[in-house]
């Protein structure tokens, strides 16, 4: 995943990988403990891939992509302290807070993203969230209101995603697919998708990822441009004071 990155950053992403494929052979496999755990151990083995494959001072990006990394964790972790739909709200609220921390650490790129550069493209992430909305309001009842909310600001991530990368744009909407796919199968009763637990986590794992690894680009594209050159002024030359009488 970080192939020029140091031994660290390079272990930890294999670590990564390895517990990816744990944790989707054990959804295939039925065996849901083995796959909590692997769940609950994902995003910090991603942080410190992370954190290991850039230097200090990481910069607004790669911290604020540390703060949404631990709000996802939070977000895999704390639905297993409860159930029903408390434990929906704790998922949700977890992974609420990182879509903020994700807008907060993309936010400077806004000017770089189709929001400005091509508004038409907009039109698609629009249509995504009305119809994710307009699919779930019916069965949705006193969660349609976290749903939507959650929904915008996961529509606005990846719009400002756009504006970090290709790369960080294309593994924001592949977040969007991951969370759209969990609010259908929780508030659409004719949804019924084969291996639906297993696409949702291969969705989720591969957008966390690619976040990272354009992350780690950015930092690596910062910290290699040249500096900017120093511009020294000459101090202009005093006057003569034997001319300056003359004068």
């Amino acid at each position: 995943m970080l192939r020029s990155s140091s031994t660290a950053a390079r272990a930890w992403s294999l670590v990564f990988v390895v517990v990816s494929l744990v944790l989707l052979g054990a959804l295939v496999a039925g065996a849901d403990e083995v796959a909590d755990v692997a769940q609950w151990c994902a995003m910090p083995v991603l942080a410190a891939a992370l954190v290991t494959a850039t230097r200090w001072p990481r910069g607004r990006l790669a911290t604020w992509a540390l703060v949404a990394l631990g709000c996802s964790w939070l977000g895999d972790t704390l639905p297993a302290t409860t159930d029903g739909d408390a434990a929906f709200l704790l998922m949700v609220g977890g992974f609420l807070l990182a879509q903020v921390a994700y807008v907060v650490a993309f936010a400077p790129d806004a000017r770089r993203s189709v929001a400005l550069r091509r508004p038409v493209l907009l039109v698609p992430y629009a249509v995504v969230l009305v119809a994710l909305v307009g699919l779930c309001a019916p069965h949705a009842g006193a969660l349609l209101v976290p749903v939507a909310v959650y929904g915008g600001v996961l529509v606005a991530m990846a719009v400002l995603a756009t504006g970090v990368s290709r790369l960080a744009g294309a593994a924001a909407a592949v977040f969007v697919v991951s969370d759209a796919l969990i609010a259908l199968e929780a508030f659409v009763p004719w949804w019924h998708l084969p291996g639906q637990d297993v696409a949702v986590m291969l969705t989720y794992l591969v957008a966390q990822a690619l976040l990272v690894v354009a992350v780690v680009q950015r930092n690596r594209g910062e910290r290699q441009a040249p500096p900017l050159p120093v511009v020294r002024r000459t101090p202009a030359p005093k006057p003569d004071n034997v001319v300056a009488l003359v004068v």
